[in-house]
């Protein structure tokens, strides 16, 4: 068999860091106000960004890609799906709890940083609407655009006794190229693979940490997660499933309209 030697290479810029997460990924800093260039993905399907779920705030991890979304197994929708089907009050509360997040990413180029190169954004779905709002406006159009694009302004900020910091985006008025000839092949040919930034778990490995997590703790060892694979394997074959009728949910899905919201960061 052939030896594949531009995925020795990839490998290679893995162990040793050169497309390791913190260098790839861009985050605006708070309290100041950053220009950026967003580059749309080319291999999705006409839009711009890309978008991607993940459970979170289950055991010590704090975002699980969810397999379901590209069509693969997943033991964790599996069990939302078992817990939204009950109908009760209980098994909305669990199922909400597991209720995967969606953050979208765009790639792209920090103004005064363009030695960095392509970078990785990731926002909310407050964001996100702003942006497609943005290339909405027949002002605006295709911002995203490399011969007559519009930069974006991305301002930070927290404001006093609000937990979290807010994030809003302006596009500058006058439409600009990406760069030069040079740098527009540079960077359009060297946008970061989102697929390569956060590695999914096998079937296996999620339904251990869910295991875990649902007899509460973070198992370490083989041991321990096999042990909570049984044990909630046992308790959901002999769970009994009557329920009250005044713990029902009419309607429960129209429940989950309210989880698509913004996250913190």
């Amino acid at each position: 068999m052939a030896i594949d030697f531009d995925a020795i290479r990839k490998k290679l810029g893995q162990l040793s860091g050169n497309n390791s997460k913190r260098r790839v990924m861009w985050r605006p800093p708070q309290d100041e106000t950053t220009t950026i260039r967003i580059i749309g993905f080319t291999d999705n399907d006409g839009n711009p960004f890309k978008e991607r779920y993940f459970y979170y705030n289950i055991g010590n991890n704090p975002g699980l890609l969810a397999p379901y979304q590209f069509g693969k197994p997943d033991p964790i929708n599996e069990l939302i799906q078992k817990f939204k089907s009950e109908g009760t009050k209980e098994g909305y509360e669990m199922a909400k709890k597991l209720y995967p997040k969606m953050r979208s990413y765009a790639a792209v180029i920090v103004r005064g940083e363009e030695d960095q190169g392509v970078r990785l954004y990731a926002f909310g779905k407050m964001v996100y609407q702003n942006l497609l709002n943005i290339m909405l406006d027949p002002d605006y159009g295709d911002i995203t655009d490399i011969h007559e694009g519009h930069d974006i302004k991305v301002t930070c900020s927290k404001q006093a006794g609000k937990m979290y910091a807010t994030t809003d985006v302006m596009p500058r008025p006058k439409a600009t190229a990406l760069g030069t000839k040079k740098q527009i092949k540079e960077w359009t040919e060297n946008i970061p693979d989102l697929d390569d930034v956060f590695q999914m778990k096998s079937y296996e490995q999620l339904e251990n940490i869910i295991n875990a997590w649902l007899n509460g703790d973070d198992a370490d060892n083989e041991d321990e997660k096999q042990e909570a694979t049984t044990t909630y394997t046992r308790t959901n074959n002999t769970k009994k499933e009557s329920k009250s009728a005044s713990d029902s949910f009419d309607k429960i899905d129209d429940a989950f309209a309210d989880l698509g919201g913004d996250l913190p960061f």
